[in-house]
């Protein structure tokens, strides 16, 4: 799925340099329940993971057939709320210019800041029950 995405794409290689393998996911997800599938007619259509320990949205990715039909906005929710179980404030890195910065925005992450001169981060607070 990682490798199939328009924007923001990696190769398997990239993503081997970044320290990112099968085994690593495979480990992270043994450990924690981090990650989230999508799914139409037994087809894998995106993907969302968190880093638990450090409050972060890790990724969360559909394919390009997909787009813009609810799957992405359900796997960052799911995503959210299980961030929220240990932290009040969670984050999340991207591409300034990307339509997945435009995307986040949309569902309430804010708070930028520029880590770089391409890349922000972005944060959303649990939203207080009244």
């Amino acid at each position: 799925m990682r490798t199939s995405v328009i924007e923001n794409h990696l190769s398997r290689e990239e993503m081997r340099l970044m320290g990112i393998t099968e085994s690593v996911v495979a480990d992270m997800i043994l450990k924690n329940p981090c990650a989230w599938v999508a799914v139409d007619n037994e087809k894998i259509i995106g993907f969302s993971m968190i880093l638990q320990d450090e409050g972060c949205l890790f990724a969360a990715f559909v394919s390009p057939e997909y787009e813009n039909k609810g799957a992405g906005r359900k796997l960052v929710m799911a995503a959210e709320q299980e961030l929220f179980k240990q932290h009040d404030v969670v984050w999340l890195e991207t591409d300034k210019n990307s339509r997945a910065a435009k995307f986040y925005r949309h569902l309430g992450w804010g708070n930028e800041t520029a880590i770089n001169v391409a890349d922000i981060r972005l944060e959303k607070k649990e939203k207080s029950i009244l």
